[in-house]
């Protein structure tokens, strides 16, 4: 599709998540192949919030390739920046779901099509038209594609667009930490906002306190003018200027797999900014911002998959209005 101009570009990993639908009739496993990875997840999410939105990266020329191009079309994502490759597969994942609904990955990537993709490959005319830009760290892992990412992001920030990161740590997908860290490190130095999970906030800081971890990276990277942390069932906090905001999360049962839930809040965040921006944001801004982005990271676990299954803005409000949570907020102290 045509696009005078662009709400998101993300750039990043498209993949087949195989996730567990039970045994066979023999008592073999069964693996459902589902569309995912972790920036096109966000688009679909914003698409179903009715925004605009290009995904820019490499699959493989195979039936997994095609079936990703035809699943985020469908989601309303304009695939005008996916490059199918000739010789390399399509990136698979396959996803054991642990008791609770936590995940455990298993990566056939080595190499995998999104690896691939070139500096030459970027469309710099998709990234002309954004309003926000957005990355992961899957994309930095490896050459010649952390090359690409570097150039999109410097493309994206000359064209002025925001720039968002999140660094979705797949610890399996490194070298060695070290990699990791100076590499998501890298894209702490780049965004305007930030959204980052406790566990890899811990990861990066070396703080269980999310407050004292937040602090630090923003005394870091003083680029940050956004910063959420997701913390699963116990909620998210949002640090942005002098004000610290805690969410709680929904914890209401059902919940199957929480495949996706970061990439839903991720994207609900970008929503709220989009629809708000990034000005004089008060505390009860940041407080609707995060009771939306929480309602529909819990609504995404209670289906498999994520792409396909993203929630409606009527069914995120529906739940807020039905069980309307306690917002809290306090000064950086």
């Amino acid at each position: 599709m045509e696009q005078q101009g662009l709400d998101v570009v993300a750039l990043g990993e498209l993949l087949i998540d195989f996730t567990d639908n039970g045994p066979s009739t023999q008592g073999n496993p069964t693996f459902e192949c589902n569309p995912g990875g972790a920036p096109c997840n966000v688009l679909a999410m914003l698409s179903k919030l009715g925004h605009s939105c290009s995904f820019i990266g490499k699959v493989g020329r195979d039936m997994f390739g095609t079936q990703l191009r035809r699943a985020a079309e469908e989601a309303g994502i304009s695939m005008a920046g996916l490059v199918a490759d000739p010789e390399i597969h399509t990136t698979l994942a396959f996803v054991q779901t642990l008791p609770g609904g936590d995940r455990d990955f298993s990566f056939y990537r080595n190499p995998g099509a999104d690896m691939a993709l070139t500096p030459e490959e970027i469309p710099a005319e998709l990234l002309s038209k954004a309003r926000i830009s957005h990355f992961g760290s899957l994309s930095l892992t490896d050459e010649p594609v952390r090359s690409a990412t570097r150039r999109a992001v410097a493309m994206a920030r000359e064209a002025g667009a925001l720039i968002s990161f999140d660094p979705n740590l797949r610890p399996p997908l490194w070298r060695s930490q070290e990699e990791a860290k100076e590499q998501i490190a890298w894209g702490l130095g780049q965004c305007d906002v930030l959204k980052i999970s406790d566990n890899e906030l811990l990861f990066m800081t070396g703080e269980t306190d999310f407050h004292r971890g937040a602090v630090c990276l923003k005394e870091r990277y003083p680029n940050l003018r956004l910063l959420c942390v997701t913390a699963g069932a116990g909620g998210s906090y949002c640090a942005y200027g002098d004000l610290w905001v805690h969410v709680p999360g929904f914890c209401l049962g059902g919940v199957i797999e929480t495949t996706g839930a970061g990439d839903t809040f991720c994207a609900c965040m970008l929503h709220d900014i989009l629809e708000y921006g990034l000005e004089n944001r008060t505390r009860e801004d940041l407080s609707r911002m995060l009771a939306f982005a929480n309602g529909a990271a819990y609504l995404v676990t209670t289906k498999k998959g994520a792409l396909r299954v993203m929630p409606t803005r009527e069914q995120v409000l529906s739940l807020l209005a039905s069980h309307p949570l306690s917002l809290t907020g306090q000064a950086e102290g």
